[in-house]
């Protein structure tokens, strides 16, 4: 494995409008992923597996619910520190992201906004602690981008609920020890539930033959007459509106997390036009290999400024759904542009295991579908600029 060299493009001089905590905060993460992650992520990508010994490092480094309050075990960051968080991370590996975004947006956010308060007295602090995984059960076999299709349901039994159904493409769901699933109830309502691994009927298989977030582990879930305690409902909201509300904490840290994938592949590129030579100079002298870069750094300034603006929005509660999608879905296209071309630069040796490049690729494949994918991002924004629903 190389040495991670990575240095963080800033041709705008973004740093400037980072406090100095935030600063700590995303050069404590880097350091971790440098010491900890790129060491080992090229091997574990190779093999499609997940390295379950780096969950205690991301719990350390406060990956794991960073804005939750710290009488929950969270960090009680804000919302910039957050997407630093999830762009260092990302810079490593999108699969490593993948997970404790799931962790912290997808699970410990709902229990915390939609739960009470022996609920996150109960879960909060042992996700926090990395002591245990979470996973969040939406997507299903016939149901993607059209969520309020769902077919899972639970029954009120008396003193118990009856949940019956499948989840599929479900990060961490087979190393999951709870499950924050959404499920209809009788009169075709949206409610979150909270499942326990070990509970009969529950099961979480493994997804295999992945292409994409290889380092990443993916599974279902099936629900055969689950028996799930009243107590494991989350009261404090309902409806679709639930769930897409913790898709957009998810989203703005994938908006960040992307980047940080942009970033790496640039960097890579960058270091690599300079040292390699043909035709008697650096490559990075000639005119296309300059415009390729020239163009990355531009995309990467722009996102840098929409991810921070967007930060700011959300620290002060102010951002939209709609703005959240506009920046998941320009980061990811930028990312995936950057690692294209980051891989011609490099020509041959863009493909190997040696560099990043093609890793990165691969994950963004995956990134740019998942969380709403790039065309249903385009719609919301076309939706709220036009006031016209294009889904209907």
């Amino acid at each position: 494995m190389k040495p991670d060299l990575f240095q963080s493009p800033d041709y705008y001089g973004v740093d400037d409008l980072l406090s100095e905590e935030h600063k700590l905060v995303r050069d404590t993460t880097r350091k971790w992923v440098k010491k900890h992650l790129s060491p080992i992520i090229e091997d574990y990508a190779q093999q499609s597996k997940f390295p379950k010994k780096l969950i205690n490092g991301l719990a350390e480094v406060g990956a794991f619910g960073p804005y939750i309050p710290e009488k929950y075990g969270g960090a009680g960051l804000d919302q910039i520190s957050y997407g630093l968080i999830m762009q260092e991370l990302e810079r490593g590996d999108s699969g490593i992201r993948s997970t404790a975004s799931v962790q912290s947006s997808l699970v410990m956010y709902p229990i915390f906004n939609y739960g009470n308060e022996a609920q996150r007295k109960k879960y909060l602090p042992k996700l926090a602690s990395g002591e245990w995984i979470g996973c969040f059960g939406l997507t299903e076999p016939n149901h993607g981008s059209n969520p309020g299709g769902m077919e899972t349901k639970f029954k009120d039994m008396g003193d118990h609920y009856l949940l019956n159904g499948s989840k599929m493409w479900i990060s961490n769901s087979p190393i999951a020890n709870i499950a924050v699933v959404w499920a209809k109830d009788e009169n075709g309502r949206i409610h979150g539930l909270i499942v326990e691994r070990g509970m009969d009927g529950f099961s979480t298989p493994e997804t295999h033959n992945k292409w994409s977030l290889r380092a990443s582990i993916t599974g279902e879930l099936i629900f055969d007459n689950v028996k799930i305690p009243k107590e494991n409902l989350l009261e404090g909201k309902s409806g679709l509106g639930a769930p897409l509300q913790c898709l957009d904490s998810a989203r703005y840290g994938i908006s960040w997390g992307a980047l940080g994938a942009a970033m790496d592949c640039y960097d890579t590129a960058l270091r690599y036009a300079k040292e390699r030579n043909q035709f008697g100079k650096p490559i990075g002298q000639f005119q296309l290999q300059q415009k390729k870069l020239a163009e990355m750094i531009t995309e990467i300034t722009k996102a840098q400024l929409l991810t921070w603006r967007l930060g700011v929005l959300k620290n002060e509660d102010r951002a939209t759904s709609a703005q959240i999608s506009m920046a998941k879905r320009n980061n990811v296209e930028i990312a995936l542009r950057i690692a294209r071309e980051a891989r011609q630069i490099l020509g041959g040796m863009g493909i190997t295991g040696d560099y990043s490049i093609m890793r990165h690729s691969m994950n963004l494949e995956s990134v740019v579908t998942y969380e709403g994918t790039h065309d249903i991002h385009l719609l919301i924004t076309g939706l709220d600029i036009t006031g016209l629903n294009a889904f209907k």
